[in-house]
Protein backbone atom coordinates (compact mmCIF):
# COMPACT_ATOMS: atom_id res chain seq x y z
CA UNK A 1 0.00 0.00 0.00
CA UNK A 2 0.99 3.59 -1.10
CA UNK A 3 0.61 6.33 1.42
CA UNK A 4 0.09 9.62 -0.59
CA UNK A 5 0.20 13.03 1.33
CA UNK A 6 -1.14 15.41 -1.45
CA UNK A 7 -0.08 19.12 -1.01
CA UNK A 8 -2.51 21.41 -2.44
CA UNK A 9 -6.04 21.05 -3.06
CA UNK A 10 -7.32 24.26 -5.39
CA UNK A 11 -8.24 23.83 -8.81
CA UNK A 12 -6.73 21.01 -10.13
CA UNK A 13 -5.86 19.29 -6.48
CA UNK A 14 -9.54 17.44 -6.07
CA UNK A 15 -8.90 15.47 -9.55
CA UNK A 16 -5.66 14.68 -7.93
CA UNK A 17 -7.25 13.20 -4.86
CA UNK A 18 -10.23 11.50 -6.76
CA UNK A 19 -8.04 9.51 -8.52
CA UNK A 20 -5.46 8.14 -6.61
CA UNK A 21 -8.14 7.48 -4.38
CA UNK A 22 -9.42 5.08 -6.97
CA UNK A 23 -6.20 3.24 -7.24
CA UNK A 24 -7.07 -0.13 -4.81
CA UNK A 25 -3.08 0.03 -4.02
CA UNK A 26 -3.14 3.18 -2.72
CA UNK A 27 -4.24 5.46 0.40
CA UNK A 28 -4.46 8.89 0.50
CA UNK A 29 -2.80 9.72 3.63
CA UNK A 30 -3.25 13.56 4.20
CA UNK A 31 -3.99 16.99 2.21
CA UNK A 32 -2.22 20.02 3.19
CA UNK A 33 -3.34 23.43 1.61
CA UNK A 34 -2.86 27.23 2.76
CA UNK A 35 -6.49 28.07 2.32
CA UNK A 36 -8.97 27.16 4.82
CA UNK A 37 -11.52 27.07 2.23
CA UNK A 38 -9.78 24.54 0.60
CA UNK A 39 -9.49 22.15 3.56
CA UNK A 40 -13.11 22.48 4.02
CA UNK A 41 -13.96 21.13 0.96
CA UNK A 42 -11.74 18.39 1.12
CA UNK A 43 -12.81 17.64 4.82
CA UNK A 44 -16.05 17.07 2.87
CA UNK A 45 -14.90 15.35 0.08
CA UNK A 46 -12.49 12.97 1.68
CA UNK A 47 -13.60 11.94 5.20
CA UNK A 48 -11.50 10.54 7.54
CA UNK A 49 -8.41 11.48 5.51
CA UNK A 50 -6.12 13.90 7.67
CA UNK A 51 -5.75 17.86 7.01
CA UNK A 52 -3.52 20.03 7.99
CA UNK A 53 -2.69 23.68 6.94
CA UNK A 54 1.20 22.88 7.16
CA UNK A 55 2.42 21.09 3.58
CA UNK A 56 5.52 20.00 5.98
CA UNK A 57 3.67 18.33 7.92
CA UNK A 58 2.87 15.72 5.11
CA UNK A 59 6.57 16.22 3.46
CA UNK A 60 8.56 15.20 6.49
CA UNK A 61 5.74 12.38 7.54
CA UNK A 62 7.35 8.65 8.19
CA UNK A 63 3.90 7.60 7.47
CA UNK A 64 3.93 9.51 3.76
CA UNK A 65 5.98 7.41 1.02
CA UNK A 66 4.66 9.55 -2.16
CA UNK A 67 4.45 13.18 -2.48
CA UNK A 68 1.91 14.78 -5.13
CA UNK A 69 2.78 18.40 -5.26
CA UNK A 70 -0.59 20.41 -7.00
CA UNK A 71 0.93 24.04 -6.14
CA UNK A 72 2.19 27.21 -8.51
CA UNK A 73 5.12 26.56 -10.05
CA UNK A 74 7.30 28.66 -8.47
CA UNK A 75 6.97 26.51 -5.09
CA UNK A 76 7.90 23.19 -7.08
CA UNK A 77 11.57 23.39 -6.40
CA UNK A 78 11.53 23.62 -2.90
CA UNK A 79 8.56 21.40 -2.26
CA UNK A 80 9.92 18.54 -4.48
CA UNK A 81 13.50 19.05 -3.28
CA UNK A 82 12.33 18.84 0.34
CA UNK A 83 10.03 15.22 -0.72
CA UNK A 84 12.70 13.84 -2.17
CA UNK A 85 15.10 14.43 0.85
CA UNK A 86 12.93 13.07 2.90
CA UNK A 87 12.63 10.15 0.72
CA UNK A 88 9.40 10.32 -1.16
CA UNK A 89 8.24 9.65 -4.71
CA UNK A 90 7.23 12.64 -5.93
CA UNK A 91 4.46 13.62 -8.40
CA UNK A 92 4.34 17.33 -9.40
CA UNK A 93 2.26 19.26 -11.63
CA UNK A 94 3.19 20.82 -14.60
CA UNK A 95 5.39 22.97 -15.65
CA UNK A 96 8.20 20.89 -13.80
CA UNK A 97 10.31 23.80 -12.62
CA UNK A 98 10.61 27.28 -13.14
CA UNK A 99 14.45 26.77 -14.86
CA UNK A 100 15.76 24.08 -16.22
CA UNK A 101 18.72 23.65 -13.59
CA UNK A 102 16.22 23.58 -10.89
CA UNK A 103 14.61 20.53 -13.24
CA UNK A 104 17.98 18.95 -13.33
CA UNK A 105 18.85 18.98 -9.76
CA UNK A 106 15.81 17.40 -9.20
CA UNK A 107 16.51 14.77 -11.59
CA UNK A 108 19.84 14.22 -10.04
CA UNK A 109 18.54 14.26 -6.01
CA UNK A 110 15.81 11.12 -7.66
CA UNK A 111 17.97 9.45 -9.36
CA UNK A 112 20.27 9.03 -5.99
CA UNK A 113 17.97 8.60 -3.57
CA UNK A 114 16.80 6.00 -5.93
CA UNK A 115 13.31 7.43 -5.83
CA UNK A 116 10.86 8.10 -9.00
CA UNK A 117 9.82 11.55 -9.93
CA UNK A 118 6.82 12.24 -12.39
CA UNK A 119 5.25 15.54 -13.89
CA UNK A 120 1.71 15.65 -14.59
CA UNK A 121 1.59 15.57 -18.37
CA UNK A 122 -1.57 14.24 -18.38
CA UNK A 123 -2.82 14.67 -22.08
CA UNK A 124 0.06 12.58 -23.24
CA UNK A 125 -2.36 9.74 -21.27
CA UNK A 126 -5.25 10.47 -22.99
CA UNK A 127 -6.34 8.33 -25.91
CA UNK A 128 -6.31 10.90 -28.63
CA UNK A 129 -2.81 11.45 -27.98
CA UNK A 130 -1.78 7.31 -27.68
CA UNK A 131 -3.50 6.84 -30.66
CA UNK A 132 -1.80 10.03 -32.46
CA UNK A 133 1.89 8.36 -31.09
CA UNK A 134 0.53 5.06 -32.48
CA UNK A 135 -0.19 6.47 -36.02
CA UNK A 136 3.07 8.29 -36.54
CA UNK A 137 5.27 5.42 -35.06
CA UNK A 138 3.34 3.08 -37.34
CA UNK A 139 4.03 4.71 -40.22
CA UNK A 140 0.72 5.58 -41.36
CA UNK A 141 1.24 8.89 -41.32
CA UNK A 142 4.92 8.89 -43.15
CA UNK A 143 7.15 11.58 -42.16
CA UNK A 144 6.18 14.54 -40.19
CA UNK A 145 6.18 17.84 -42.02
CA UNK A 146 4.54 20.11 -39.79
CA UNK A 147 2.53 19.82 -35.43
CA UNK A 148 0.17 23.48 -35.44
CA UNK A 149 -1.84 23.33 -32.49
CA UNK A 150 -4.31 26.21 -31.29
CA UNK A 151 -5.19 26.53 -27.44
CA UNK A 152 -7.13 29.62 -27.00
CA UNK A 153 -9.79 30.77 -24.56
CA UNK A 154 -11.15 34.27 -22.32
CA UNK A 155 -9.33 33.79 -19.35
CA UNK A 156 -8.07 32.32 -17.07
CA UNK A 157 -5.76 35.21 -16.22
CA UNK A 158 -2.75 34.07 -14.13
CA UNK A 159 -0.81 36.28 -11.51
CA UNK A 160 2.60 34.74 -11.30
CA UNK A 161 3.25 33.48 -14.67
CA UNK A 162 2.30 34.53 -19.00
CA UNK A 163 0.40 32.68 -20.83
CA UNK A 164 3.29 30.55 -22.47
CA UNK A 165 3.92 28.69 -18.89
CA UNK A 166 0.34 28.37 -18.36
CA UNK A 167 -0.97 26.94 -21.65
CA UNK A 168 1.66 25.95 -23.60
CA UNK A 169 3.16 22.83 -21.20
CA UNK A 170 0.19 21.07 -22.93
CA UNK A 171 0.85 21.21 -26.30
CA UNK A 172 4.52 21.11 -26.07
CA UNK A 173 4.34 17.72 -23.94
CA UNK A 174 2.24 16.12 -26.59
CA UNK A 175 4.16 17.14 -29.19
CA UNK A 176 7.49 16.32 -27.66
CA UNK A 177 6.10 12.70 -26.86
CA UNK A 178 4.82 12.30 -30.44
CA UNK A 179 7.71 13.58 -32.47
CA UNK A 180 10.80 11.06 -32.07
CA UNK A 181 12.82 13.74 -33.40
CA UNK A 182 14.17 16.56 -30.53
CA UNK A 183 13.53 20.12 -30.92
CA UNK A 184 16.58 22.20 -31.69
CA UNK A 185 15.28 25.85 -31.45
CA UNK A 186 12.56 28.31 -30.47
CA UNK A 187 10.93 31.45 -31.10
CA UNK A 188 7.96 33.17 -29.65
CA UNK A 189 6.22 36.59 -29.99
CA UNK A 190 3.58 38.04 -28.17
CA UNK A 191 1.94 40.91 -26.33
CA UNK A 192 1.08 41.68 -22.43
CA UNK A 193 -2.48 43.97 -22.62
CA UNK A 194 -3.36 43.86 -19.54
CA UNK A 195 -1.88 41.88 -16.40
CA UNK A 196 1.31 43.36 -15.10
CA UNK A 197 3.86 42.80 -17.73
CA UNK A 198 2.71 38.85 -18.53
CA UNK A 199 2.02 38.37 -21.94
CA UNK A 200 -1.75 37.10 -22.46
CA UNK A 201 -1.24 35.65 -26.38
CA UNK A 202 1.51 34.30 -27.37
CA UNK A 203 2.95 32.69 -31.01
CA UNK A 204 5.48 29.87 -30.39
CA UNK A 205 7.55 28.27 -33.29
CA UNK A 206 9.74 25.06 -32.44
CA UNK A 207 12.17 23.84 -35.09
CA UNK A 208 13.17 20.38 -35.77
CA UNK A 209 15.87 18.21 -37.36
CA UNK A 210 14.59 17.09 -40.94
CA UNK A 211 12.49 20.32 -42.16
CA UNK A 212 9.38 19.98 -39.29
CA UNK A 213 7.85 23.00 -37.52
CA UNK A 214 5.49 22.76 -35.38
CA UNK A 215 3.68 26.14 -33.89
CA UNK A 216 1.77 26.69 -31.17
CA UNK A 217 -0.72 29.79 -30.29
CA UNK A 218 -1.93 30.26 -27.02
CA UNK A 219 -4.15 33.14 -26.05
CA UNK A 220 -6.48 34.27 -22.77
CA UNK A 221 -7.96 36.82 -24.64
CA UNK A 222 -9.78 34.85 -27.01
CA UNK A 223 -13.50 35.49 -27.58
CA UNK A 224 -14.24 31.74 -28.33
CA UNK A 225 -12.94 28.55 -26.91
CA UNK A 226 -10.39 26.35 -29.16
CA UNK A 227 -8.83 23.24 -29.16
CA UNK A 228 -7.20 22.23 -31.85
CA UNK A 229 -4.15 20.47 -33.16
CA UNK A 230 -3.18 19.58 -36.87
CA UNK A 231 -0.22 16.92 -37.42
CA UNK A 232 0.60 16.97 -41.42
CA UNK A 233 2.63 14.29 -42.84
CA UNK A 234 3.90 12.78 -46.15
CA UNK A 235 0.85 9.95 -46.37
CA UNK A 236 -1.40 11.55 -43.84
CA UNK A 237 -2.60 14.49 -42.21
CA UNK A 238 -5.08 14.44 -39.26
CA UNK A 239 -6.79 17.19 -37.40
CA UNK A 240 -7.60 16.75 -33.71
CA UNK A 241 -10.87 19.03 -31.93
CA UNK A 242 -10.40 18.20 -28.31
CA UNK A 243 -13.81 20.06 -28.28
CA UNK A 244 -15.66 17.63 -29.94
CA UNK A 245 -17.75 15.49 -27.67
CA UNK A 246 -17.19 12.56 -30.52
CA UNK A 247 -14.89 11.48 -33.15
CA UNK A 248 -12.06 13.81 -31.75
CA UNK A 249 -9.63 12.41 -34.13
CA UNK A 250 -10.21 12.67 -37.87
CA UNK A 251 -7.59 11.54 -40.56
CA UNK A 252 -7.23 12.38 -43.89
CA UNK A 253 -5.77 10.78 -46.92
CA UNK A 254 -4.71 13.77 -47.94
CA UNK A 255 -1.50 15.59 -49.12
CA UNK A 256 0.57 16.93 -52.33
CA UNK A 257 2.97 14.53 -54.26
CA UNK A 258 5.81 16.09 -56.63
CA UNK A 259 6.41 14.07 -59.84
CA UNK A 260 9.03 15.13 -61.88
CA UNK A 261 11.76 17.16 -59.33
CA UNK A 262 13.94 18.52 -62.46
CA UNK A 263 14.57 21.90 -62.02
CA UNK A 264 11.79 24.01 -60.34
CA UNK A 265 10.20 25.04 -63.72
CA UNK A 266 9.38 21.22 -64.46
CA UNK A 267 7.84 20.37 -60.99
CA UNK A 268 4.80 18.25 -61.69
CA UNK A 269 2.19 18.52 -58.36
CA UNK A 270 -0.63 16.36 -57.90
CA UNK A 271 -2.71 16.53 -54.88
CA UNK A 272 -4.13 13.55 -53.33
CA UNK A 273 -7.85 13.43 -52.15
CA UNK A 274 -8.70 10.26 -50.70
CA UNK A 275 -10.92 8.91 -47.41
CA UNK A 276 -11.32 10.89 -43.86
CA UNK A 277 -11.74 8.15 -41.54
CA UNK A 278 -12.93 8.76 -37.58
CA UNK A 279 -10.74 5.82 -35.35
CA UNK A 280 -11.86 4.58 -32.02
CA UNK A 281 -10.49 5.86 -29.72
CA UNK A 282 -9.88 4.69 -25.55
CA UNK A 283 -11.86 6.76 -23.68
CA UNK A 284 -10.74 6.01 -19.94
CA UNK A 285 -10.05 9.26 -18.14
CA UNK A 286 -6.35 10.16 -18.55
CA UNK A 287 -5.83 11.31 -15.11
CA UNK A 288 -6.51 7.54 -13.84
CA UNK A 289 -4.16 6.25 -15.94
CA UNK A 290 -1.38 8.39 -15.47
CA UNK A 291 -1.96 8.32 -11.06
CA UNK A 292 -1.69 4.46 -12.08
CA UNK A 293 0.93 4.82 -14.00
CA UNK A 294 3.16 6.66 -11.36
CA UNK A 295 2.06 3.80 -8.78
CA UNK A 296 2.98 0.73 -10.97
CA UNK A 297 6.71 2.83 -11.64
CA UNK A 298 7.34 2.94 -8.08
CA UNK A 299 6.55 -0.66 -7.57
CA UNK A 300 8.64 -1.91 -10.76
CA UNK A 301 11.90 -0.47 -12.14
CA UNK A 302 10.36 1.05 -15.15
CA UNK A 303 10.66 4.80 -16.33
CA UNK A 304 7.78 6.93 -16.64
CA UNK A 305 6.45 8.21 -19.66
CA UNK A 306 6.47 11.56 -18.11
CA UNK A 307 9.74 11.49 -16.20
CA UNK A 308 11.46 14.45 -15.00
CA UNK A 309 13.47 14.36 -17.97
CA UNK A 310 9.99 14.70 -20.52
CA UNK A 311 9.59 17.62 -17.46
CA UNK A 312 13.22 18.91 -18.32
CA UNK A 313 11.99 19.16 -22.10
CA UNK A 314 9.39 20.95 -21.69
CA UNK A 315 10.99 23.96 -19.34
CA UNK A 316 13.71 24.29 -21.37
CA UNK A 317 11.28 25.46 -24.46
CA UNK A 318 9.05 27.26 -22.13
CA UNK A 319 12.49 29.36 -20.99
CA UNK A 320 13.59 29.63 -24.61
CA UNK A 321 10.03 30.95 -25.87
CA UNK A 322 10.17 33.60 -22.73
CA UNK A 323 13.59 34.68 -23.69
CA UNK A 324 12.85 35.18 -27.23
CA UNK A 325 9.48 36.66 -26.31
CA UNK A 326 11.84 39.50 -24.75
CA UNK A 327 13.99 39.95 -27.48
CA UNK A 328 10.17 40.24 -30.23
CA UNK A 329 11.02 36.35 -31.75
CA UNK A 330 14.76 36.05 -32.01
CA UNK A 331 15.44 32.58 -32.41
CA UNK A 332 16.85 30.49 -29.30
CA UNK A 333 18.86 27.62 -29.59
CA UNK A 334 18.54 24.83 -27.31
Amino acid sequence: MIRLGVVGYGYWGPNIVRNFMGIDDVEVHSISDKNPRALSRARNACPGVELTSDCNAIISSPQIDAVAIVTPVSTHFELAKTALENGKHVFVEKPFTETSAQAEELIALAEKHKLKIMVDHTFIFTGVVKKIKELIDSGAIGDIYYFDSMRINLGLFQHDVNVVWDLAPHDLAIMDYIIPEKPIAVSATGAAHLNHGLENVAYITVYFPNNIIAHINVNWLSPVKVRTTLVGGQKKMLVWNDLEPADKIKIYDKGVEIANAEGVYNLLISYRSGDMWAPKIDQTEALKLEAKHFIDCIYSSNGHLNDGHAGLSVVKMLEAANKSLKSRGKVVEL
